[in-house]
């Protein structure tokens, strides 16, 4: 019940008339509208303010009515018994975090019929005062779901007023085709990126990575399409993750295959689609198992956090050096993604945030242009010394300068765009059967590992955005286990990466405000259509390294910056998170760095100093009988990714904390969901294959 709904609220707890026209004549009653600011912890963990009314009443056990004022919060609790470092209020500490408080609506409104009174703390003390606990004076009853709500109501209750679209909606064809080009342009870097470095790595040819691009775009476009449909069914596109990068390349330089002199990248290629293909098996079995619904109760922000953002800082080592290799193109590029990405991020053209959304490809297209015309005006021309001398032994100091300033700056270099075919399709095992090795597949396991606590943060952080409701864990196990089969297809189809959630997607869903799965479902079907062009998949081969490696800058700093973002879920201002999540940033920086020194001093590795790191096994400190454990374990504690999930998972489950202060990620529960038609409808199979998997809890609703 309220009190007050046309008044100001009272500063101050007091008794309320037993005769007030707004409380005596109601006592039977149970609407009770209440209005509560809930503070950001509570908007940002999905948690629901009261929207209505102005005050709350208690009835105490005497029969006093006691009107409480709406300002008396979860983040304004009464003076000394305010607990900063637990991030609560009082000895009730997280009751605001209920197990089953998944998004009804925007973050931070509240559907006041399903708050009901609790017993609450409202006692009096020895002088005869009130004393009242807030944080327990409401619970949440999404369990309590009336069967008359027809499906309009729920579509209601699932509006996001912030989105243009819901995950659900149709939009015209016009906006189906714009929204499409917004998601895969914006992220267009980390979609075509990957192929740029290790295909030169492995010693293969501009075809050859004209050939990795097009398989990329396939296996892309196909995983999209099944994840969904038969995955999480948010609107997140699969692609190539950087997870798996590092992994890669210590396996493309490991001592096997580093100092191999025929078929190098064939033979390269074949292992890492072995160990791909194993590794993603085992990703599989860890969701459609079961398993990963028991992981989800220890993966919380505070571990995917510093996991996620070692990823993008693991790269510190690749990025500006070779950026540097040509300064008046490396820098320009940079700037420009700066200068879009942030100072004229909130200019609008027609509606759309053109700078924001395109920093990427608007970036890339006008620094392109640049170096071309530097190139054409030769700029990068010498007398003397040409680039059909490359590999030449016999070159004069000065013309080996001039030769790397060539190669870096020149955007005549690759000819990827005039040896690839008009048309060509990718298909599975093109470059032969792969090999399997225990140790390489034991690297890549581990990795799945990684990219599956990426993907856990993508889901809660999108289904905030686009969905009804968070998903239950039973719908992210069946996404792990999707993500582990559409990987297994990128061994087929040999990428050189697996297939999993790429999270600077859910960036581009809040910029777009676009949260339907038709647009990223049709942008998938694109490309598979353009991974058959050739001369697409040439043109994308022959960016400029240095390009390449500014826009990897952006990207990687793009990746750090969404790991870090998952902490606004918890208490950041927590001693205890602040220590762990630095803690194993900077060990996840310092252990492997201890590793790719040790012991480096007797080696005679030709690689440029960029790619070094990866070369640990030959020299790491683990020193056994076999050589292939040597290289599995030299290698998966090189790992930044690695030590940084160990140490924080490690921490974050063994140090004491309130639910409140780790955040713990909200799932919806099964029976809940089920209840509700617009969940079902979320999340359910299509084609009514829900109803078969209804006896499998651990991967449906």
């Amino acid at each position: 019940m309220s009190a007050g709904m046309s008044g100001s609220p009272p500063s101050r707890v007091s008794q309320a008339d037993p005769e007030s026209p707004s409380l005596g004549k109601r006592p039977n009653e149970h609407n009770y509208n209440a209005r509560a600011t809930m503070g950001s912890w509570a908007r940002r963990t999905g948690f629901r303010g009261m929207s209505n009314g102005s005050d709350i009443e208690i009835n105490l056990s005497d029969g006093t009515h006691v009107a409480v004022p709406s300002n008396l919060s979860a983040e304004q609790p009464p003076a000394g018994r305010r607990d900063l470092e637990a991030g609560s209020a009082g000895p009730n500490n997280g009751a605001l975090a209920t197990k089953d408080a998944g998004p009804r609506g925007p973050p931070g409104s509240f559907n006041s019929s399903k708050a009901r009174p609790v017993e609450s703390d409202v006692s009096r003390n020895s002088s005869g005062q009130l004393r009242i606990e807030p944080l327990r004076m409401f619970k949440h009853q999404d369990d309590v779901v009336e069967q008359s709500q027809d499906e309009d109501d729920h579509m209601m209750l699932s509006k996001h007023s912030h989105m243009k679209y819901e995950l659900r909606e149709n939009p015209g064809l016009v906006p189906l085709i714009l929204y499409a080009a917004q998601h895969y342009l914006s992220i267009a870097g980390s979609l075509i990126l990957i192929p740029l470095i290790i295909v030169p790595a492995m010693g293969g040819t501009p075809e050859d990575t004209a050939k990795v691009v097009s398989s990329m775009l396939m296996v892309t476009g196909l995983s999209t399409l099944l994840h969904t449909s038969f995955g999480s069914r948010l609107p997140l596109i699969q692609g190539a993750s950087f997870v798996y990068l590092a992994p890669a390349l210590s396996i493309i330089f490991s001592s096997e295959f580093a100092n191999l002199t025929e078929n190098r990248f064939k033979r390269t290629m074949r292992e890492l689609q072995g160990a791909m293909i194993i590794g993603s098996a085992f990703q599989a079995f860890l969701g459609y198992s079961g398993a990963m619904s028991l992981i989800l109760r220890a993966i919380n922000p505070v571990v995917v956090a510093p996991t996620v953002a070692a990823v993008g800082l693991a790269f510190y080592a690749y990025g500006f050096p070779v950026v540097g290799r040509c300064v008046e193109i490396g820098i320009p590029q940079l700037l420009l993604l700066v200068l879009f990405a942030l100072y004229l991020r909130k200019i609008a053209v027609f509606g759309h945030r053109i700078f924001q959304v395109y920093a990427v490809p608007l970036g890339l297209a006008l620094t392109w242009a640049y170096a071309f015309l530097l190139t054409e005006s030769k700029v990068y021309t010498y007398s003397g010394c040409s680039l059909s001398q490359r590999g030449n032994t016999t070159l004069t100091p000065q013309c080996q300068q001039r030769m790397t300033t060539m190669l870096s700056c020149r955007t005549d270099v690759s000819n990827a765009l005039s040896t690839s075919a008009w048309f060509r399709f990718p298909y599975p095992f093109q470059w032969g059967v792969p090999t399997f090795h225990w140790q390489t597949a034991v690297v890549m396991m581990v990795a799945s590992i990684i990219a599956s606590v990426d993907s856990v943060g993508a889901y809660h952080a999108s289904s905030l955005l686009v969905a009804s409701r968070a998903p239950t864990p039973g719908v992210v196990s069946r996404s792990i286990g999707l993500e582990g089969l559409t990987s297994i297809l990128a061994g087929f189809w040999g990428t050189g990466s697996g297939a999993t959630t790429l999270t600077e997607n859910v960036h581009t869903i809040a910029v777009t405000k676009m949260g339907s799965r038709r647009p990223v479902e049709f942008g998938a079907c694109i490309l598979i259509l353009m991974s058959v062009i050739g001369k697409i998949s040439g043109f994308i081969a022959s960016i400029p390294q240095v390009i390449v490696a500014a826009l990897l800058v952006f990207m990687w700093t793009m990746l750090a910056a969404m790991g870090l973002s998952n902490l606004r879920y918890s208490e950041t201002g927590s001693s205890r998170n602040v220590l762990i999540v630095g803690l194993s940033l900077f060990l996840s920086l310092s252990i492997p760095s201890y590793f790719q020194q040790y012991d480096n001093t007797s080696s005679t590795s030709t690689l440029p100093t960029y790619f070094q790191p990866y070369n640990v096994a030959a020299h790491g400190p683990f020193h056994t009988s076999s050589k292939p454990a040597n290289f599995a374990l030299n290698t998966i504690f090189s790992l930044h990714m690695v030590i940084a999930f160990l140490v924080a998972f490690i921490l974050d489950n063994t140090v004491p904390g309130s639910r409140q202060e780790r955040g713990l990620y909200v799932w919806s529960r099964g029976r809940t969901a089920r209840n509700e038609p617009a969940v079902v409808k979320d999340y359910g199979l299509p084609f009514g294959l829900s109803r078969f998997f209804n006896w499998v809890k651990w991967v449906g609703l």
